[in-house]
């Protein structure tokens, strides 16, 4: 099962993560919830990497 994370940009830019470790509908629905409040900053969801890819050990794409 895919983990996916909520980041957040501000006005000038920065990024941060705002929830990681979430499945998608959780981490779709969070970040709704943060955009109805009608803050000036930008968020969206992305995939996590995995721990085998991250270190190299996924399968070989070659």
């Amino acid at each position: 099962m895919s983990a996916f994370r909520v980041m957040r940009q501000d006005d000038n830019g920065n990024r941060f993560l705002v929830a990681a470790g979430l499945d998608r509908v959780a981490a779709e629905r969070l970040a709704a919830e943060f955009e109805a409040r009608g803050h000036k900053q930008l968020y969206w969801v992305e995939a996590e990497a995995t721990t085998a890819a991250a270190d190299g050990e996924g399968p070989d794409r070659t």
